[in-house]
């Protein structure tokens, strides 16, 4: 599973706001680079959201599509062999 974009941007204001109010130095940097990681992280993740959408999209337009050609658009079946059920065997 992975994290969504706002996750992680509430990661990076989280680090990013510890970074800021820390006293030590060393929390300050590990901080910071925490919330550069998050950061990228976010970046990735709305990529991911983005092509999800897209190709949710285009799965829809094509479902359209052939409905518009007449195909009906019909569930998977639960058994693979489904359509080999009807074809008669000749011994």
């Amino acid at each position: 599973m992975f994290p969504s974009a706002s996750l992680c941007r509430s990661q990076q204001a989280y680090h990013l706001k510890r970074a800021r109010d820390a006293d030590l130095d060393n929390v300050r940097a590990i901080a910071g680079k925490a919330a550069i990681a998050w950061q990228k992280e976010a970046e990735v993740a709305e990529d991911r959201e983005a092509r999800r959408v897209k190709t949710r999209e285009v799965a829809d337009r094509m479902v359209l599509e052939r409905n518009k050609r007449g195909h009906v658009a019909r569930a998977p079946d639960e058994s693979p062999d489904h359509e080999l059920a009807d074809v008669r065997i000749c011994r």
